[in-house]
């Protein structure tokens, strides 16, 4: 079992079902991404270097891309969520789409493909 596994089962509902969507999406996104740790959070790792984490906190659930300029890439589409450099947060009830973190992290694993 992975770190991100580990992660997961340790949340409570309904941040675990969200956090675990997002991870599964970006896991379908990136394949070849592994389970790690970036910035000493759990992680997926693509070519050894962070490529997302999902993180909850006692106010909300964050999204890391590890890049504030794929943050701003989908800075239209992220109309509504509370983003700040290289962070996307949301609330349980009102999630980031899964479609939509994928393709955020597929614009990830391209900034690390350079």
């Amino acid at each position: 079992m992975g770190t991100v596994d580990t992660y997961v089962e340790g949340l409570e509902e309904p941040r675990r079902s969200v956090i675990a969507a997002l991870y599964a999406a970006a896991s379908e996104a990136v394949p070849e991404a592994e389970q790690g740790k970036g910035y000493g959070m759990p992680a997926l790792v693509y070519r050894g270097k962070p490529l997302v984490s999902v993180m909850a906190t006692k106010k909300h659930l964050s999204l890391f891309p590890f890049s504030s300029e794929v943050v701003a890439q989908f800075e239209d589409d992220l109309d509504g969520f509370d983003t700040a450099k290289g962070t996307i947060r949301f609330q349980p009830e009102a999630p980031l789409p899964t479609n939509l973190a994928a393709r955020i992290v597929e614009a990830r694993r391209a900034q690390i493909d350079g």
